[in-house]
């Protein structure tokens, strides 16, 4: 089955997820976060789907791949990001559970992707 538009790839639809979970938890903090943790967070987070659709729609191999890379260099930071704000905020654990793990899943399909992309053989 061929895929024809971003919209239809699973790691797309769930980085969406991811996103609206994100923003759930950032509205959380407290409002002096606002311009570093909170916003940090959901530039990261908003950075996953995007690169994956911009990627995609440029058609070319190579550039997906690339575009896959700054989506798993995204998921990254916002891991990081998760663990701050679970160290040093009191949040919301059951969203910020579901967030990390929606996240994990995310960064597993993100890696099969770029794997498969880069040895289309293997």
């Amino acid at each position: 089955m061929k895929i024809n538009d971003y919209k239809e790839l699973i790691v797309w639809q769930k980085s969406m997820q991811l996103v609206e979970l994100i923003y759930k938890l950032t509205n959380q903090l407290p409002k002096e976060e606002i311009y570093g943790l909170s916003s940090q967070a959901r530039r990261a987070a908003v950075s996953i789907p995007s690169n994956i659709a911009e990627g995609r729609r440029r058609g070319h191999r190579k550039e997906f791949i690339h575009f896959l890379l700054n989506s798993y260099g995204s998921g990254a930071e916002l891991e990081t990001q998760l663990e701050i704000m679970n160290r040093v905020h009191k949040l919301d654990k059951e969203v910020l559970t579901k967030a990390e793990g929606i996240l994990e899943e995310v960064m597993k399909m993100l890696n099969v992707m770029i794997n498969k992309l880069t040895n289309p053989t293997s």
